[in-house]
């Protein structure tokens, strides 16, 4: 099975709006909405489980109605402290129902511009692999500074990538890489790869989609929106 975790439980404070960032409506629906009809009505997605605020999970549910198109909707999974322990919880609801043998497809409820050729390159390239991860090739000069003050060193921008969702893992062998590092250096988990290379499993890599960049800022939110509406 490929179960799509769908992370919708921060808070979006960067925004600085009133309600989560995922939750705002654009184009007379909320952003989170735009991945769950996507992910529902891929072939290769088999289920969508999301984590969610249980203040906002009643409203989940009403989207839903319009957004699951295909009815893939599996349950809610409770937000953690930081994005990797919210992941964790999916994993352990997810387990419950799909097994260890299948993939979890990680996607980030506030990056609505997820394609179908995406979801599909991923799940097809995981295949083999402990995991996957579209990356994006760096395009600046890349630097090493070990106190953020001083240049220490020019890295080989050929070798530097930026990780990017939607991120792919077999099911059992993450819940494990990530069972290890409970109960506190789950906490200082930056992203979701970092698990998975620290229990050094089999992480492929294929090319990422710059279309598909995550709300964070009120930029991004206008940005979103302008593409939206043409």
């Amino acid at each position: 099975m490929n179960i799509a975790l769908i992370l919708s439980g921060g808070t979006g404070l960067r925004l600085g709006a009133d309600i989560p960032k995922q939750y705002i409506e654009v184009g007379g629906r909320p952003i989170i909405s735009y991945c769950i009809e996507t992910l529902s009505c891929h072939d290769k997605i088999d289920g969508i489980q999301i984590v969610a605020d249980p203040a906002w999970q009643e409203p989940v549910k009403n989207w839903l109605q319009t957004a699951d198109l295909c009815k893939k909707f599996c349950g809610f999974s409770r937000p953690g402290e930081n994005r990797q322990l919210s992941i964790f919880h999916g994993l352990q609801d997810i387990k419950t129902y799909a097994g260890d043998s299948g993939y979890v497809f990680i996607h980030d409820a506030a990056r609505p511009l997820l394609s179908p050729v995406q979801v599909t390159a991923c799940l097809d390239a995981v295949q083999g692999h402990d995991g996957l991860m579209p990356v994006l090739p760096m395009k600046d000069t890349v630097y090493l500074s070990r106190d953020g003050q001083k240049v220490d060193a020019l890295l080989k921008r050929s070798q530097v990538y930026a990780g990017q969702a939607p991120e792919v893992f077999c099911i059992g062998r993450y819940y494990e890489a990530n069972r290890k590092l409970l109960p506190n250096r789950i906490l200082t988990i930056n992203g979701s790869t970092e698990p998975a290379v620290l229990d050094h499993m089999d992480i492929a890599m294929i090319p990422g989609d710059e279309g598909n960049f995550k709300i964070t800022t009120k930029a991004d939110l206008e940005r979103f929106r302008r593409i939206i509406m043409v």
